[in-house]
């Protein structure tokens, strides 16, 4: 890790209080390749190139400049802000945006291939993994999974240029068709016949408002648009259809296709809010110069390396025309291994160490754990009986078996010490056996068949991890990496043999061998594998299969699903997933059967085959089965799922699989997912369990979409800039924290200034919005820029929209919280909308977009024409403590902003809304629920914000529980759903209605919940580390009763909630008196 830079951060900001010469220059040491060392002052602002042209006239007049050679022959180098050395083959640019990490550039000579090294440090800077570091890992699954990626890359940048422009339109800014558009969402909308639409002209001023049926279609709605136009224009000026394409105008999304206007997301959006629809006309030529251009980006690239071939690779050495291996299964030995020795180990002095290993197939131990003798040196260990022998023979290894080690250290007793030289005594679970007490000090896991199916043998140095989940099997972490720990200096190393069990590799069998073995099995069987088949066992188990994923199965359970598997697939195909706990993986024969049934078993949804890709499912033909399923998914159903997607990619143990070649294939294939696939890889890049994997994949995309690394660049840049300011403004809040004047902090107008400076305010414009890809920001208006008063002084940025002039977009940066658990609130949020809707409900959830961007940082989007529930009641009352009870203040603020029709409509936003997020707050167990993070649109609709507490976590004060009610339900709330009538029963009668509907159908889909939650398990969310938390979601949803039973137990707790209004009013009390005492 880098050192801290405290005050030297501020040395790239023009307006640092520290530097002693001139704002716009910097002092710089160059280090020249003749030994000759340069210091002068450059532009901060100056590219690369200018620089070394600067540099350059300088060296001219001292001594071995004729050594130097060509200008062009070299570059700079310089070590950058992650302490790592980093070559600047982009010259263009700027000193202040690459940031060394001490004003020092060395003069290294360019090796040959300059354009594929320029792409390479653009994709290295780009994902924040320099390529060089990836060229430096000494492993061949690294090596080979690269020049696969590379050639895979380039046959896709070949299709791309051989693809028509509406194609590339399609792939790039394809429209979201909305997946309820062919049944109506609403009564409300569905009777709406006419739309008015507001075209604009892109090459003109023009505008026009046509009045269409929403059953139009794009091309009809094209030629009515030409015909206005024409009407006001002279014949030479005529026009086609086919010349232009419908452009949403406020942001890069296009209506390619030619479906009925009310199947597009946005038209039905507008629809829905009784809002006009606008669209731009664009002209082909303008589509046109956009394709030219990425076309030429990507030329360059395939032209370059087709003029360039990389030369050919040695031959291999000659060898027998056909190696000979040993099949796996041919080995009848019982499975060892050899403890060698572990190295700084951080246990107490008077402590024994032993090691204990485990055989697992996901979840599944496979036999029984084997513990090692005990080993009383220091730091450094060995054992008397080195060889740990496991229950299992070597031919019954699944492909996928992990081997699991915990180091723990054994004491009699545990003595209280002020201090003690190992941190984990005290801080992780232990475990008590015979009088002693286990202590875990490391742990680490590795395959036992490497990457290409061999049975691995010989030394095996693992560096291990010392941070324990919170669930641990026998102080075995079976759900942990199978990388190891890359910061070696201070890890603890366990050296293990994998020992020759024969004189030739030893293979697992292909996967055509596999199916011979079931069809020699099944040929050799006399018994039907109906087994015991029956009216009772159908019953028996249509109630098995019927259970939620979290109910465990007892061994005559797993045992029945067994004997009853044909059953299952024909009368519960939904049910594989219970099938596959219910093998015994430990028996090669049955896992081979398993395989054969795997080949007829029906194609399951997208939705059902996402339990397949837990941990609990690690085979590598089951996972590529599940990925099979996932390609029946729309791209807008992908979307929906990204997030765990890319978690899941921490379970496959190899780079080279399914579901990372699925991820890439439909990433490459439509911009959007791209983008999104982007930044949920490059925001966990620093986490050093998944950082090469990650950078992998991440290079292969960049790889295949060059031109698309220009588009995200851009907005790393931007965000870095931002990162900066941040930094700045918390730095001048703690420098000046004593004197707590307002004078002495750093001031809004301070950060004014330095986001006029041409270096931000020129890399915070023109870019595309990490939260929506779509959007174009123009650039910031600084004038209504701020930060925010919390701890982490968020930002908050105002830009303006590049293709809708007078629009403008709100984004909060944050920089020192992580968001990575509301991303996934929001998206559970978007998901229940979605089945709402699939249910002809719409309940007016407002999903705000949110993005974890880096290591604790990110971006939320500003929700227009919004307030919180706080300001609109100190708003209206002059005592903060008296705010709270003021039940007419929120109807008033809706009536201040809408009249007649408009506000009947506003109320029933409310309801809807309301309706929706007291049962979504319930389901998920949402805490931390006061005035501040629930707001309000002026149209009515109410939305919650912050989501840092979930599953139940809610806040506490002395140990007594600060949140009292299930969902927060005040009498403010039901004072606007009954429209400010008391006695209006009707309307509160709907509402419970709504809430009541909305639960059901939520329970319907409780799987999929539990699913979701489950694949983020080992995400690093602080309040989803284990099953337990996801117990939560079992009992809201009321899984494992009958609706009648659901629905009396959600009836008990919009009860309780009403009931207990009182106790959340003056919890708001509270927080609204220290909200005004802290101002």
């Amino acid at each position: 890790m880098p050192p801290a830079m405290t005050d030297l951060l501020d040395i790239w900001v023009a307006h640092s209080p520290m530097l002693g010469h001139t704002p716009d220059q910097i002092t710089v040491d160059f280090l020249l390749p003749t030994g000759i060392y340069i210091q002068m002052d450059v532009p901060r602002e100056a590219t690369i190139q200018h620089i070394k042209l600067l540099l350059w006239k300088q060296a001219q007049t001292l001594p071995l400049f004729t050594a130097l050679g060509e200008m062009e022959s070299h570059m700079f180098e310089c070590v950058n802000q992650a302490a790592v050395h980093e070559e600047l083959e982009d010259e263009t640019r700027r000193l202040c945006d690459v940031r060394p990490f001490l004003p020092v550039l060395k003069l290294i000579t360019r090796n040959c291939g300059r354009a594929e090294r320029l792409l390479d440090s653009k994709i290295g800077v780009l994902i924040g993994k320099g390529l060089h570091e990836l060229d430096a890992i000494n492993d061949q699954e690294v090596k080979d999974f690269r020049n696969k990626i590379v050639r895979l890359s380039e046959e896709r940048m070949q299709r791309v240029c051989l693809m028509t422009c509406t194609e590339w339109l399609q792939a790039c800014f394809s429209p979201q068709l909305d997946p309820g558009s062919t049944t109506a969402v609403t009564d409300e909308v569905s009777e709406q016949s006419d739309l008015k639409v507001i075209i604009h002209f892109e090459q003109s001023q023009d505008s026009t408002i046509l009045k269409v049926p929403s059953s139009c279609t794009t091309t009809e709605l094209m030629d009515l648009a030409i015909k206005k136009w024409l009407t006001t224009h002279s014949p030479e000026e005529e026009a086609s259809r086919s010349e232009y394409v419908l452009r949403l105008s406020q942001c890069l999304e296009f209506l390619c296709g030619n479906h009925p206007l009310s199947q597009y997301k946005y038209i039905r959006t507008c629809m829905q809010a009784k809002e006009s629809p606008s669209l731009t006309m664009v002209h082909m030529s303008t589509i046109k110069a956009m394709f030219d251009k990425e076309i030429k980006t990507i030329g360059a690239v395939v032209n370059h390396k087709s003029l360039n071939p990389l030369p050919l690779p040695l031959p291999p050495k000659r060898r027998a025309p056909t190696q000979v291996q040993m099949c796996v299964w041919d080995l009848t030995s019982t499975f060892r291994i050899v403890l060698v020795s572990a190295n700084k180990v951080n246990a107490d002095e008077t402590a024994k160490v032993q090691v204990r290993a485990g055989l697992f197939h996901g979840t599944e131990l496979l036999c029984k754990p084997v513990v090692s003798s005990e080993s009383s040196q220091r730091s450094d260990h060995t054992w008397r009986e080195s060889t740990l022998e496991f229950e299992i023979s070597v031919c019954d290894l699944p492909r996928m078996t992990r081997l699991c080690f915990a180091i723990y250290a054994v004491m009699d007793k545990v003595k209280k010490q002020k201090s003690t030289k190992n941190p984990h005594l005290y801080k992780y679970q232990t475990i008590r056996k015979a009088g002693k007490v286990h202590f875990p000090i490391a742990w680490v896991n590795t395959m036992v068949f490497d990457y290409k199916g061999h049975l691995k043998t010989g030394d095996i140095n693992l560096h291990c991890w010392s941070s324990f989940p919170d669930e641990l099997e026998e102080m075995l972490n079976p759900i942990g990496t199978v990388q190891t720990n890359p910061y070696t200096e201070n890890a603890t190393a366990l050296c293990i043999h994998f020992p020759e069990y024969s004189s030739h590799p030893v293979v697992f069998p292909p996967f055509d061998k596999i199916l011979e073995k079931a069809a020699e099995i099944v040929g050799a069987s006399d018994c039907s594998p109906m087994g015991r088949g029956g009216k009772k066992f159908y019953i028996e188990l249509k109630e098995i299969m019927e259970r939620d994923p979290l109910s465990q199965l007892c061994e005559n359970e797993k045992d029945l699903i067994w004997t009853l598997r044909c059953d299952c697939r024909e009368n519960f195909p939904q049910s594989l997933p219970k099938l596959l706990l219910s093998v015994k993986w430990s028996k090669h024969e049955d896992m081979a059967q398993l395989q054969a049934l795997l080949q007829i078993w029906p194609k399951l949804s997208p939705r059902d085959a996402l339990e397949l890709l837990d941990f609990n499912y690690p085979d590598q033909y089951v996972r590529e089965y599940a990925v099979g399923c996932l390609h029946d998914m729309s791209d807008d159903e992908l979307s929906q799922y990204l997030l765990q997607l890319v978690q899941v990619l921490r379970y496959e143990p190899y780079y080279d699989c399914a579901l990372t070649h699925f991820l890439l294939r439909r990433a490459h294939g439509n911009r959007k997912i791209g983008h999104f696939l982007f930044w949920h890889l490059r925001s966990e890049i620093h986490m050093p369990a998944v950082s090469v994997q990650f950078a992998l994949i991440l290079e292969a995309y960049c790889r295949g979409s060059v031109p698309h690394i220009e588009v995200l660049k851009k907005q790393v840049d931007a965000l870095s800039k931002l990162k900066s300011v941040n930094e700045l403004i918390k730095h001048g809040n703690t420098k000046n924290a004593r004197s707590k004047t307002k004078e002495a902090m750093l001031t809004k107008e301070a950060m004014m200034a330095c986001l006029k400076q041409s270096g931000y305010s020129e890399t915070l414009s023109d870019l595309c919005s990490p939260l929506n890809p779509s959007v174009m920001l123009s650039g910031i208006n600084v004038e209504k820029c701020r930060y925010m008063d919390s701890k982490m002084k968020p930002l908050w940025i105002v830009y303006n929209n590049k293709l809708l002039m007078g629009d403008t977009l709100g984004i909060i940066f944050k920089n020192g919280d992580d968001l990575r658990q509301d991303m996934l609130t929001l998206q559970i949020l978007r998901l229940m909308d979605l089945l709402w809707k699939e249910s002809k409900l719409d309940f007016r959830i407002v999903p705000y977009g949110c993005l974890a961007t880096g290591d604790k940082a990110g971006l939320i989007e500003v929700v227009s024409s919004a307030d919180t529930i706080a300001n609109i009641q100190l708003t209206s009352s002059n005592m903060a403590a008296a705010a709270a009870f003021n039940k007419d203040a929120l109807l008033n603020w809706l009536k201040e902003r809408n009249s007649g029709d408009a506000l009947e409509r506003a109320i029933e936003e409310f309801t809807l809304s309301c309706a929706g997020y007291c049962v979504a707050t319930y389901v998920l167990g949402i805490g931390d629920r006061h005035s501040d993070n629930i707001m309000v649109r002026s149209t009515g609709q109410l939305f919650h914000i912050d989501f840092g507490h979930i599953l139940g976590n809610f806040k506490s004060k002395f140990g007594i529980k600060r949140e009292r009610v299930p969902f927060i339900l005040t009498h403010d709330f039901i004072h606007v759903i009954q429209q400010g009538k008391t006695g209006n029963t009707e309307k509160f009668g709907c509402f419970r209605r709504y809430c009541e509907e909305a639960y059901l159908i939520l329970r319907n889909h409780g799987n999929l919940f539990i699913t979701l939650f489950a694949l983020m398990l080992t995400a690093g969310l602080p309040e989803l580390t284990s099953v337990k938390d996801i117990q939560y979601l079992k009992d809201s949803l009321a899984l494992g009763k009958t609706d009648d039973e659901a629905l009396k137990q959600f009836r008990q707790k919009f009860d309780e909630a009403l009931r207990e209004s009182w106790t959340t009013k003056v919890n708001w009390m509270a927080h609204n008196v220290a909200k005004d005492n802290r101002s």
